[in-house]
C-alpha cells in the first residue's frame, strides 16, 4: 500500500507540484497508517517480538500527523514539507525487492529475521541506511508540518470551545 502512497507522490511532485501531493495520496495513506494499529496488537498478543514501547509512540505519532494534523487542517496539506513526509514514510515502508511481491526493506528484514533467525548483512545495511536519511527527513517535516499546523489548530480548538460552552459567552457578555 505505500507502494501506491509513494508511486502517487513521485508522480503527482512531478506531473503537478508539491501543493497537489496530499490529494492524490490522501485515502492509501489514511488506510495504510491506520491499518498500521495492527502492528501494535500483533506486538501485544505475541505475534511478533517487537516491543510495544517502540511501536506504540510511532504508530501514534503517525496517526497524529495523517488525521489530526494533515486530514484535520485542510490548510496544510499543499506544504511542500508534506511531500517530504509521505515520500519519506513510504520509502521506509515501500517495495524494493519487486513491484510484485511488495516486499519492503522493514518488513523483509523482520521476516527474515523470524523465519530464518537472522537477516542477511546487505539487507541489514539497507535497513539501517535507509534510517540515516529518512529519520531526519521524516522526522522534520512532522515537526515542520505541526509547528505550521499549530495557529489552525488553535483556532478549531477556540471554535468548538465556544460552541460548546455557550454559557461562557453569556458570561463574558454579562461582564
Amino acid at each position: 500500500m505505500m507502494s501506491q502512497v509513494l508511486f502517487l507522490a513521485v508522480k503527482t511532485l512531478k506531473d503537478s507540484g508539491h501543493e497537489h501531493v496530499y490529494n492524490a495520496v490522501e485515502k492509501p495513506l489514511q488506510l495504510a497508517q491506520t491499518a498500521a494499529v495492527l502492528e501494535i496488537l500483533h506486538g501485544l498478543v505475541g505475534l511478533v517480538r517487537s516491543p510495544i514501547t517502540a511501536t506504540l509512540p510511532q504508530i501514534g505519532s503517525r496517526l497524529y500527523l495523517t488525521w489530526v494534523i494533515l486530514y484535520s487542517v485542510p490548510e496544510i496539506q499543499s506544504h511542500f514539507l508534506v511531500t517530504s513526509l509521505v515520500i519519506s514514510w513510504s520509502i521506509t515502508e515501500a517495495s524494493i525487492m519487486s513491484k510484485v511481491t511488495g516486499v519492503s526493506i522493514r518488513y523483509s528484514f523482520f521476516g527474515m529475521k523470524e523465519v530464518l533467525g537472522f537477516a542477511p548483512s546487505w539487507l541489514m545495511w539497507l535497513r539501517y541506511s535507509t534510517f540515516l536519511l529518512l529519520y531526519p527527513t521524516g522526522i522534520s517535516s512532522e515537526v515542520g508540518l505541526v509547528y505550521f499546523a499549530l495557529p489552525y489548530i488553535k483556532m478549531l480548538w477556540y471554535l468548538r470551545v465556544q460552541k460548546c460552552t455557550p454559557l461562557s459567552n453569556l458570561v463574558m457578555d454579562m461582564k
